[in-house]
C-alpha cells in the first residue's frame, strides 16, 4: 500500500467528501486498520467498505460515532444489536427504523426506548401497540404518542381515563368514538374541564357534562355551545371557578350583577394564590440563592 497514496485518500475523505473511496483501489477497502482510520474521520466512508468490514461491529461504532447516519451502511446482520440501535436512536429517532424486526418486537427494548420519546412507538411492532404498559410508557413521555397505538387501545375508555391521569395531551388522539360516547366525556371532564374541547358537538350542549366542565375548569365555558353561554347557572359556575371565564359567556350575562360580582370575588381569590405562590417562590429562590453564596 504506498503511504503517499493512502495519506492523500485520508486527507480527501476528511475534507472533501467520503465519495473518495468509491473508486479507491479494493486493497484500501478490505484493510480494516484503513477503514477505520477513514470512518473516524468521515463516518459515511463505511458505504464504501468490504462487505466484511461493514459486518464489523468495531468498525460501524467508529463510523458511528463521527456520524450516526453511517448506521444506513452497517450490514443488516447488526441491526439486532441494542447497542449500535440506541446509538442511532440517540441521535435521531427516525434511524430506529433501520433495527431489526425482532428488536422492534422485543418488549422490554421498546420500553426502555418509548421512556425516552414517546413517539418511538411509531417503529414499534403492531403486536407492542395493542400492549397497554408499553402505550402507557410512551404517553407519559409524550401524550402525543398515543395517535401510534392500535385503535383497540385508543377506543378502550378505562384504560384512555387511565392515561389520561398521566398526561392530558393524549385526548385529542382518542377513538372517534370516544369523543361521541357520554358516560366516558362525562368523566374525563371531571378530571380536566377544557377536555369539553374535543368532546362531540352534541355533547357541547349537554348541560350536565359542561357544568361538571365548568365546575373543574372555569375557562372550559370557552368550549361550550352557545346555547349554554346563554345558561346563568352554568356560567354562574364557572366564574365561581375562575373569575376570567366572563369572558365567554353570552354578552347579556356580562351584565348580570350577581354573576359580575361572583367572577370579582374569583379573581380576587386568584390573585391571592398567585401572590402566595409568587412569594414562596421567592422565599425558595433567596434560599437557595444564599446557600450559593
Amino acid at each position: 500500500m504506498d503511504k503517499s497514496e493512502r495519506e492523500q485518500l485520508l486527507k480527501n475523505i476528511q475534507y472533501s467528501d467520503a465519495d473518495w473511496l468509491e473508486s479507491a483501489s479494493e486493497i484500501f477497502k478490505k484493510d480494516k486498520e484503513f477503514i477505520l482510520e477513514a470512518v473516524k474521520l468521515n463516518g459515511l466512508a463505511l458505504e464504501y467498505a468490504d462487505d466484511n468490514l461493514r459486518k464489523d461491529k468495531e468498525v460501524v461504532l467508529a463510523a458511528m460515532k463521527e456520524n450516526p447516519r453511517a448506521i444506513y451502511d452497517a450490514d443488516d446482520s447488526l441491526m439486532t444489536d441494542k447497542e449500535i440501535i440506541l446509538i442511532g436512536f440517540n441521535h435521531s429517532i427516525e434511524l430506529l427504523d433501520c433495527a431489526a424486526d425482532t428488536l422492534k418486537k422485543n418488549k422490554s427494548f421498546i420500553q426502555e426506548l418509548v421512556k425516552i420519546d414517546g413517539y418511538a412507538l411509531y417503529y414499534a411492532d403492531d403486536s407492542l401497540k395493542k400492549d397497554k404498559q408499553t402505550v402507557l410508557d410512551a404517553v407519559k413521555q409524550n401524550g402525543r404518542s398515543l395517535k401510534y397505538a392500535d385503535k383497540i387501545l385508543r377506543e378502550d375508555r378505562n384504560f384512555i381515563l387511565k392515561v389520561v391521569k398521566k398526561n392530558h395531551d393524549v385526548f385529542e388522539y382518542i377513538d372517534r368514538s370516544l369523543k361521541k360516547d357520554k358516560k366516558f366525556i362525562l368523566k374525563a371532564v371531571k378530571l380536566l374541564g377544557n377536555f369539553l374541547a374535543y368532546a362531540d358537538k352534541n355533547l357541547k350542549k349537554d348541560k350536565k357534562i359542561v357544568l361538571e366542565a365548568v365546575k373543574q375548569q372555569g375557562l372550559a365555558l370557552e368550549y361550550a355551545d352557545k346555547s349554554l353561554k346563554k345558561d346563568k347557572k352554568i356560567v354562574l359556575e364557572a366564574v365561581k371557578q375562575y373569575g376570567h371565564a366572563l369572558e365567554y359567556a353570552d354578552k347579556n350575562l356580562k351584565k348580570d350583577k350577581k354573576i359580575v360580582l361572583e367572577a370579582a370575588k374569583s379573581m380576587k381569590k386568584w390573585r391571592k394564590i398567585l401572590k402566595k405562590q409568587e412569594r414562596i417562590s421567592e422565599e425558595k429562590w433567596g434560599i437557595k440563592n444564599s446557600e450559593k453564596n
